[in-house]
């Protein structure tokens, strides 16, 4: 059937903001909001590449859910991914994966000027393996539109160490923050948790003898503290306290077994022969009395309104992380090394590498400079030696038109036009001698009709 009515004019107009990030976000408050980016870089197993999509439910809303990387090219360094990725779509942290035959690692950096933190994968498990321990898994989709609440633990006070604030401020910024005076409540549905744990253990060499401590040092000699994060994932589950289990659960809409009472009063009031499988204690009931709040506004789940005590109950989604910090650095993993877990440095030999990677720098820069003035060098000699050959170019022609009129005015032009006049005559001699022989067919003719 053909389409019917002229084709719709386009009236809507897309006004780009020009003081947000490219031009492509609405309003000042969406610029804020920290955007995360989760890519893997080079060859990975599948599992990796499972955790990496765990983790991007994890950062939901504000992250690339479906985004596709070529992980097998290279030379798509954190700087190109920061130039051509995160800075027209405003993405402001990078979570880039990266696997060898040893060791799994994590880069996480801050766009576009760092710092970068390079952490260690000890151990991980996937959203699925969590799932199928659980009796009630949680749906996670209906979670994932509203962003996580971010609670770091362990992390010290103001005299904790740099790298210990670095983390906690790295990990608070990478989700956008809470507004507790006018946030809601049916938001808030989803816990990130940040816990950070100190181990004292004996290090060893390659050959299981006691060594010195090459990490950060602790009281006892040949010891050596280690800081690992672990990361978990939780949904929040509320129930309505206050009013009896099995009245609680009819609220809820989970029908009971009522095969051995005879009136539903039977199972409500809890007659011996009431007893049903339902009653025993689950997963949502509150183990802790602390847990019960009462609601300042509406919640997820029925039986959840204003004003009325539910108890809150944290039920793990996945994915799980143990990470250990390795390395800090400035910029996007090509500035100064800042912290390092395994290698220290004395101030005079941190003096040394520093000038010695200056001193790299500006001879790189010189360099660059110095070629620089040679290509303009050559390029001016290039247009130098261009303007003379077109200068002799033009000499040379104006000798010739010289010489040309210099000819021209001695005669030369006679002798021209006398060669004309002959050539003239030539062709009258050649029209005389054909006429007669045109003309003798005519006279047949006309004798022929004279007859």
């Amino acid at each position: 059937m053909p389409r019917r009515g002229r084709k719709r004019k386009k009236t809507r107009t897309h006004t780009a903001n020009a003081e947000n990030v490219a031009g492509t976000l609405a309003t000042a408050d969406e610029v804020k909001v920290p955007k995360s980016l989760i890519i893997r870089r080079g060859k990975c197993e599948p599992v990796v590449a499972d955790l990496i999509q765990d983790l991007r439910r994890l950062m939901m809303p504000y992250t690339a859910l479906n985004f596709q990387e070529d992980a097998t090219y290279r030379k798509l360094t954190l700087n190109k991914y920061c130039q051509h990725v995160c800075l027209p779509l405003g993405v402001s942290h990078i979570m880039a994966f990266s696997q060898n035959q040893e060791r799994l690692s994590l880069r996480l950096a801050k766009t576009p000027q760092g710092p970068t933190l390079t952490f260690r994968v000890h151990q991980f498990s996937l959203a699925k393996h969590i799932q199928k321990l659980q009796r009630r898994p949680v749906a996670v989709k209906s979670l994932l539109e509203s962003p996580p609440i971010v609670v770091t633990n362990n992390f010290g006070d103001q005299t904790a160490p740099p790298q210990v604030k670095l983390m906690r401020i790295t990990f608070q910024n990478m989700f956008p923050a809470i507004n507790v005076a006018t946030v809601k409540l049916k938001e808030c549905r989803r816990v990130v948790l940040f816990h950070l744990i100190e181990e004292e253990h004996e290090e060893q060499n390659d050959r299981g003898d006691k060594t010195e401590p090459s990490s950060t040092p602790s009281e006892g000699k040949g010891k050596t503290v280690q800081q690992r994060i672990e990361v978990r994932h939780y949904a929040i589950r509320a129930t309505p306290v206050g009013v009896n289990r099995k009245v609680r659960r009819l609220i809820q809409a989970k029908i009971p077994n009522l095969n051995k009472v005879q009136d539903i009063a039977d199972y409500i009031a809890g007659n011996a022969n009431a007893t049903t499988s339902v009653d025993a204690a689950s997963d949502s009931e509150p183990e802790d009395s602390n847990a019960v709040v009462e609601l300042s506004q509406n919640y997820v789940g029925k039986g959840n309104k204003s004003q009325v005590k539910s108890a809150l109950k944290l039920v793990e989604l996945g994915p799980r992380l143990s990470l250990e910090l390795v390395k800090v650095e400035q910029g996007l993993g090509d500035g100064n090394v800042m912290f390092h877990a395994h290698v220290h440095k004395s101030p005079e030999e941190a003096k040394k590498i520093q000038e010695t990677a200056e001193n790299k720098i500006r001879l790189k820069m010189e360099r660059r400079q110095e070629q620089e003035r040679n290509v303009e060098r050559k390029r001016k000699a290039r247009e130098e030696k261009r303007e003379a050959k077109k200068k002799r170019k033009e000499e040379r022609e104006k000798a010739a038109m010289d010489d040309l009129r210099h000819a021209d005015g001695e005669g030369g032009g006679g002798d021209l036009l006398d060669g004309d006049s002959d050539l003239l005559e030539d062709d009258d001699d050649v029209d005389e001698e054909e006429d007669p022989i045109d003309d003798d067919p005519i006279d047949d003719d006309d004798d022929e009709q004279d007859e």
